[in-house]
């Protein structure tokens, strides 16, 4: 080994991510438990950080990072990091959206499928004594224009999944020439003239804060169900409420709330809930999971494995 590289895990993860990298010559620490204070007072002795979203790890984290040579996120999205400040102290960041991209993607094809056959409120229904077939009579997604905002990893994976179904798959997204076999890129204007079925596969970003309101979803020519699995935060809550309330929304499958914590684990900011989330837990057309669509046991396997090999990959130890 030419030089010693010590990690210190933050978040629990696979443990094949411990196991492999301490087979790999790396030295591993945890600290599951400690403060962002704490952390930030030992932090110096590392040369790797490996996070999931326990805190942020902002310019005061960083700042006392200083034999720090990279950040290892155990997902997808980098938001919990400030990325520029990081990459100005030389500092890699490493994340894995190709670990998870798949259990998103049919995650979001299971929410779709479910919205539309009323499965949540007609299995309810029959549990509770009522055999009601017209008013679960449903959609089929056959023939509709689905549109997939953001064509990453996610978006790629989305529509590769809807190649068993006759539709028609827009995608937008802000880099160019990203379209493929499985979806037509085109402008916001025509994916918001022709969208039947709007999904959102967007990082969180001041570009992407608060975006979907009630003037993006009133740009829709026509009533649309919306399914997000990307972060809570791109919707306005009050304001797709009040657009479900109109008629605009016809269904919505929520993986991701405008409440939950940065950390992801808990919901709420405080113990008031508030007006408009207790009208989606209590709509029939709302589907709503714990940011669990891209968790599942291959994933969380996956998504370890996709780090350690990165990790690996850039700072191989003889």
């Amino acid at each position: 080994m030419d030089k010693e590289i010590k990690i210190l895990h933050i978040d629990s993860n696979h443990p094949l991510l411990w196991e492999q990298l301490q087979q790999a010559g790396f030295i591993n620490h945890e600290d599951f438990t400690s403060s962002k204070e704490e952390i930030e007072t030992k932090i110096q002795d590392y040369q790797g950080i490996v996070i999931r979203s326990r805190f942020k790890i902002d310019k005061t984290f960083l700042d006392k990072s200083t034999n720090l040579q990279f950040i290892a996120r155990v997902g997808a999205g980098l938001e919990s990091i400030d990325c520029d400040y990081a990459l100005s102290k030389n500092i890699q960041l490493i994340a894995a959206p190709e670990g998870n991209r798949n259990a998103v993607a049919e995650h979001t094809l299971g929410m779709i499928l479910s919205l539309f056959n009323n499965l949540n409120s007609a299995d309810k229904e029959i549990k509770s004594g009522h055999w009601n077939r017209e008013k679960n009579r449903g959609h089929e997604l056959d023939g509709k224009t689905v549109g997939i905002i953001g064509y990453g990893n996610m978006g790629k994976s989305f529509a590769k999944k809807l190649r068993g179904f006759d539709v028609e798959v827009l995608c937008y997204d802000i880099q160019e020439n990203v379209g493929d076999e499985n979806a037509r890129q085109v402008l916001l204007e025509e994916l918001q003239l022709k969208t039947d079925v709007l999904s959102l596969h967007i990082p969180w970003t001041p570009e992407t804060d608060k975006m979907v309101n009630t003037n993006f979803i009133n740009a829709f020519a026509k009533p649309f169900w919306i399914i997000n699995t990307s972060r809570g935060k791109n919707i306005v809550t009050a304001d797709l409420v009040e657009t479900m309330q109109s008629g605009k929304i016809l269904g919505a499958g929520l993986d991701v709330l405008e409440y939950e914590k940065l950390s992801f684990e808990t919901l709420f900011q405080d113990k008031h809930t508030p007006e408009a989330f207790q009208y989606l837990l209590d709509a029939k057309n709302t589907i709503l999971t714990p940011h669990i669509a891209g968790w599942t046991f291959e994933s969380h396997e996956r998504l370890a494995q996709v780090i350690v090999d990165k990790i690996r990959a850039k700072y191989s130890l003889k």
